[in-house]
């Protein structure tokens, strides 16, 4: 099983879009898939129309395994599970912080999954906390999705510093350009700027109007307007992102 987390420390730059069609381009080509919501917010959630239990929470989360397993739910396209967000994951860290050993627990706990699914996604929480660095050490690749702004490339270089100072496996992160509008000098210099730069991925994803409609349709832009720009962008996006486990 792979495991692929969709990572930034800013918000807003498309990371669940990303999570959502990623996971769904994977449940079609190289199924079966399991999508992970680990936000708080649980957009990823939302986009399938699935809501958590009423009697699933963090703790149930962080026991792993079984309670993991008897909360994954079927969306509706078929070899594409979620595992949905509850409000309570607001709290991961806090309990994480009470385990021994905090940075292997999220590893720990989807080591059975393995056996049902091809790929693990995750669509994490904005920000650097411990339940971050518990995610770095479960997944096999880190993308980072970056709006093509200054902000946007001071955060990823901050994540990469965070990585150095914690000697951590830089080589798992692979950013790539979201939400980017070329009409934009800004966005064209700051991609060109970074376009041989090693890790990077070459794809980007274009800002679309389409892409925000996912929120009123509540599923993937692969699934409901294939032919779409930003669908054939994902579905790019989704072939290098094979290449790299070549």
């Amino acid at each position: 099983m792979k495991t692929i987390a969709l990572y930034s420390i800013k918000g807003g730059v498309g990371k669940t879009a990303a999570a959502v069609n990623l996971s769904y381009l994977s449940s079609r080509f190289s199924p079966p898939t399991l999508l992970c919501d680990l936000d708080p917010q649980g957009a990823s959630s939302y986009y399938f129309r699935i809501s958590a239990s009423k009697k699933y929470n963090s703790d149930k989360f962080l026991k792993g395994n079984k309670k993991i397993y008897s909360n994954i739910k079927a969306t509706d396209f078929e070899n594409l599970d979620l595992l949905p967000s509850d409000f309570s994951y607001r709290n991961l860290d806090i309990e994480l912080a009470e385990e021994k050993k905090p940075q292997k627990k999220l590893k720990k706990n989807i080591e059975e999954l393995s056996n049902d699914y091809q790929f693990l996604f995750f669509d994490s929480p904005p920000n650097l906390t411990l339940l971050s660095e518990s995610l770095f050490a479960a997944s096999d690749i880190i993308l980072v999705p970056l709006i093509p702004t200054t902000l946007s490339i001071r955060t990823f270089m901050q994540l990469k510093d965070f990585f150095e100072a914690n000697k951590l496996n830089s080589s798992k992160i692979h950013p790539f350009f979201s939400m980017v509008e070329k009409q934009k000098k800004l966005h064209r210099d700051i991609i060109n700027e970074f376009r041989n730069t090693p890790g990077f991925l070459t794809q980007t994803i274009p800002y679309n109007s389409e892409v925000e409609k996912m929120g009123i349709y509540r599923a993937p832009i692969n699934a409901v307007h294939p032919n779409s720009p930003a669908s054939k962008a994902y579905l790019h996006l989704w072939e290098e992102l094979t290449e790299l486990q070549r």
